[in-house]
Formats: C-alpha cells, structure tokens, sequence
C-alpha cells in the first residue's frame, strides 16, 4: 500500500469515528416523549409526573406528555414501559408498588430488576390513616376497638400490592384487627369513595391527605412512618400507639426501559432532580410532608434493589399469598 492509500485510508476512518462521535452527540430528546402513569389520573404519582413532564418541557423545547395507563395495581401501564424501545422516548413514574408486585404476583409480564433502567427517586412521604369523620375514632386503639365491635372495618387503597393496601395489610397482621382491604385504581378515586362514606378509612400520602385533614373533611388517626410527619406534628406514628416496629413509606420513583444509554439516563437523572428541586414545587411538597429526591443514578439502582427485597419480607411477615 502506497502512501497516498495510507493516508486516504487514515482520513476515512478519522472521518467514520468523527461521524460516530458526532452521532452519540446528537441532543436529548429529538421528539415527544411520553412518561407513563400506570394510575388514574389526581393522586401523589400523577402530580409528581405533571410536574416532571412540564419541567423537561421548558428545559428541553420538546412536548412531554403524562399518560395515565391504570390498571392491575400498576402492572398495565408498567408492562407498556417494560417493552418499549430503550431510546429514552417511553419513560415510566410510579409507586413503590413497583418494587412490591414481584412479591404479590406470581406472574409478572416483565422482570422488574432486570427489565428496567432506575433513573431518580421523585420524592418520598409518609403515609397517613385516616378515616371518615363518622367513625367514632381519634387515636389508633380506638379505631382498631371499633373494628373488632363492627366485626369489619374497610380501608381503601391505591391498588393491590401498593404501600397504601400493605400499609393496611401489615397492621392487621401485627394487631389481629379484621381490616377489610377495598382497592381502588389509584389514590383520588379511592378518597373519594372516603369522603363519601362507601368506605371507613385509608392510608393516603401525605401529599394527597392534608389538604382533607386541615379542612376537616377526613380525620388523620396515625402516620406510617417511624417518626412523626412535620406537618402533622400532633398525629403520632401507627409505631408509637401500640405497634412497635411499624413502619411504611410510600415513594414515586423514575425508570427507563432496560438497555437505554447511560448518556440518557444520566440526563434524565439531571432533568428529575432539577424538576423536583424548583423552588416553588419544592415549597409546596415540603409544605406537604414530602420530601424532593436527590439521588444519583447508581443510589437510586442500589435504593430500588434493596426495597424489592425489604418488601419480599414484609409480604412474607404479613401473610399475603402472592396472587
């Protein structure tokens, strides 16, 4: 080979690696992106997404738009995300249901540690009991007496297999209460049917809660949490009246399908934490008893494999039979 062919040779593949180089640099997003919301519209999950959706938005000129998929405590909306392309377009925002369901449900159509990227914890918060002002309960010895006199006492939930129906499910295991699990397909439907009196009580994320709680319209009886709520600095823990060791917390949490670049899920690492953290948002959670993440991409892989197996023995502890 002569010299004039070396060097055409060597110009070619500088050109080929510039070409590739300048291809992995091409911006995030190039067109809409859609987060899926495996719940109805209303509840902590939905606002969370809506907010995150407005974010990237402004931040990167491309539409974003919340698509509320419910169903199967989660599992329909997730599957869509499970099988979606890894290019960062098909994103998902949903509960700590997703790292429960593999304990609750024999059969998943998607292999949750394996078939998805974790990107960001959006925020976390506890969770509250509270009940429709007709029942005659303030404190939680009072409400578990009235439900073993009544025989029954319903408590409605996001969904089967959510912190809010286990919340339930783990207190009855630890008190013998006879709680009568009533799930709904996400938070605002189920406080509704609260508010209306077609239920007697629900564990309900803070964020949703307080604003029922301060206009009278729901009574606040414990917090899930191991300490009490900022907010609600006079409704002790489920721990502190008589259930030591008791404890849940409900978390939304951002994932891509697994496979997506690392490029990407760093940004939309970047995007979340920005979108959750903005000044006024970040005010109004606070103001709410929850609290924004702040979790790098590998914290966030490590938060969401330690939890599937934290939960796998709470399931285990409270006597569910996977479904």
């Amino acid at each position: 080979m002569n010299r004039s062919a070396r060097l055409g040779r060597c110009l070619l593949g500088g050109c080929m690696l510039l070409a590739s180089a300048v291809a992995q640099a091409v911006a995030y997003p190039q067109k809409p992106v859609t987060l899926i919301v495996p719940f109805v519209a209303g509840g902590m999950t939905d606002v969370l997404a809506r907010q995150l959706a407005t974010s990237m938005q402004n931040a990167t000129g491309q539409t974003v738009l919340v698509d509320n998929r419910p169903g199967a405590g989660g599992i329909i909306g997730t599957e869509k995300v499970a099988k979606a392309k890894p290019d960062g377009y098909t994103l998902l925002v949903t509960t700590t249901a997703h790292v429960v369901n593999p304990s609750i449900t024999k059969q998943l159509p998607y292999d949750t540690a394996h078939d998805f990227a974790p990107v960001a914890l959006l925020a976390s918060t506890p969770a509250v009991l509270v009940v429709n002002p007709s029942i005659p309960a303030r404190k939680l010895p009072e409400l578990l007496a009235y439900a073993r006199s009544a025989g029954s006492l319903s408590y409605g939930s996001s969904g089967t297999g959510g912190i809010t129906h286990l919340s339930g499910a783990l207190l009855a295991s630890r008190t013998g209460a006879p709680l009568l699990h009533v799930p709904y397909k996400g938070t605002a439907a189920a406080v509704n049917d609260l508010l209306g009196g077609q239920i007697q009580a629900s564990f309900v994320d803070a964020l949703t809660a307080i604003k029922y709680i301060q206009a009278g319209k729901l009574n606040a009886v414990g917090v899930t949490t191991s300490r009490r709520a900022a907010v609600l600095p006079d409704v002790p823990t489920i721990a502190e009246q008589g259930v030591p060791g008791y404890e849940t917390e409900i978390w939304i949490g951002f994932y891509a399908p697994a496979n997506t670049p690392p490029e990407i899920v760093s940004q939309l690492n970047a995007m979340a934490k920005s979108a959750m953290n903005e000044t006024r948002f970040k005010e109004m959670l606070q103001q709410q008893g929850t609290l924004p993440g702040q979790m790098s991409v590998p914290d966030f892989q490590r938060f969401v494999q330690k939890e599937i197996g934290k939960w796998g023995d709470i399931v285990k502890r409270s006597g569910i039979e996977p479904q």
